[in-house]
C-alpha cells in the first residue's frame, strides 16, 4: 500500500515538474501573442509582463493591411502547396525504389543520400541559384518553388523507403497474379498502405516550406511583392524604427496555419513515425 501511495506522489511531482517546464517552454510564444496586442511603447517597457493595458486590435489590420500580408499569405499559400505536391510525390517514388527494387548500386545510392543530410542547405544555395536563373525562372513564383522544393529530402525518401520495404512480399505477388503490372502495384496497392507517411511528409514539409526565410528571401530580392510570410516581416524593420508590435502580429498570423495543420494531422503523424519505426 506504502509502495503504490509512493508511485502516486511520484508521478504527482513528475506531472507538476513537467507541467513547469512545459509553461516555460510555451511562454515566448504566449508573450508573443500579448505583445501584438499592445503599442510599441508598452512593448518596449513592459519587459516579460503578458497582459496590455489596453487591447491593440489595430495592430493585426495594420499588419495584414498595411503591412502586405494579405498578399505574403496568398504567396506563403501557393508556395507551401506546390513544394508540398512536388517533395511528396518525388520522395514516395524514390523510396518505393530504394526499398522495393533490389538493382545494382542500392546501398551505394541509400549511402549517398544519408551523406547529403549533413551538408547545410546553406552550402547549395549557389547552384540552386544559378540553376534557377539558366532557367529563366529568377523573380518569379516557380522560381520559388522550384527552389524550395530542390535537394534530395532525404529524411522523407527514408522513411518511405523503411515503410515500402517493410512490407510483406506476397502484396506484390497477389498484385502480379491479379495481373498487375510494377507500376500498377505501386500505384494500387503499396501507395494507399503509405497513407500515414504520406501524412507525416506533407505535415513536416508544411512547416518548414511555411517558415522558410532563406530561400524565399534570396530568390525575391528583387520582387518584393512576391515575398513569402516570413520575409514579410522585413516590412516591418524601417531606416531607423521597428514596428515592434505590427510584427509581432504578423507573427502570430503566420503561426496561426501551422498549428491548425499540425493539431488535425498530428495523429497521422505519429502513425507515420511509429510505422517507419517497426518497418
Amino acid at each position: 500500500m506504502m509502495i503504490r501511495k509512493k508511485g502516486h506522489l511520484a508521478n504527482g511531482l513528475l506531472h507538476i515538474l513537467l507541467t513547469v517546464f512545459g509553461f516555460i517552454w510555451i511562454y515566448p510564444f504566449i508573450w508573443m501573442i500579448f505583445s501584438s496586442l499592445k503599442t510599441n511603447q508598452e512593448y518596449i517597457t513592459s519587459g516579460l509582463k503578458l497582459f496590455p493595458e489596453s487591447m491593440q486590435w489595430m495592430n493585426y489590420v495594420r499588419a495584414w493591411k498595411v503591412g502586405h500580408f494579405s498578399d505574403y499569405f496568398i504567396n506563403s499559400v501557393i508556395v507551401t502547396v506546390s513544394t508540398v505536391v512536388i517533395v511528396t510525390l518525388l520522395c514516395v517514388l524514390t523510396g518505393y525504389a530504394l526499398g522495393r527494387v533490389n538493382f545494382p548500386g542500392r546501398k551505394l545510392l541509400i549511402f549517398i543520400f544519408s551523406a547529403t543530410m549533413f551538408i547545410p542547405k546553406g552550402y547549395t544555395i549557389i547552384p540552386v541559384y544559378l540553376i534557377v536563373k539558366q532557367l529563366g525562372l529568377l523573380n518569379t513564383m516557380p522560381g520559388v518553388i522550384l527552389a524550395e522544393s530542390s535537394g534530395a529530402h532525404v529524411l522523407f525518401i527514408l522513411l518511405f523507403m523503411a515503410y515500402f520495404h517493410g512490407l510483406p512480399k506476397e502484396l506484390e505477388e497477389s498484385g502480379e497474379m491479379d495481373g498487375g503490372g510494377f507500376f500498377r502495384i505501386f500505384w494500387q496497392i503499396m501507395l494507399p498502405l503509405s497513407k500515414p507517411i504520406i501524412a507525416t511528409t506533407v505535415i513536416m514539409q508544411f512547416i518548414w516550406t511555411w517558415n522558410s526565410f532563406f530561400v524565399p528571401l534570396v530568390f525575391t530580392l528583387n520582387k518584393p511583392e512576391l515575398r513569402t510570410l516570413a520575409v514579410g516581416m522585413f516590412s516591418f524593420a524601417g531606416e531607423h524604427t521597428i514596428d515592434w508590435s505590427g510584427m509581432a502580429a504578423g507573427a502570430s498570423i503566420s503561426l496561426v496555419p501551422v498549428i491548425l495543420v499540425f493539431i488535425a494531422f498530428q495523429k497521422y503523424f505519429i502513425e507515420g513515425i511509429s510505422g517507419s519505426v517497426k518497418g
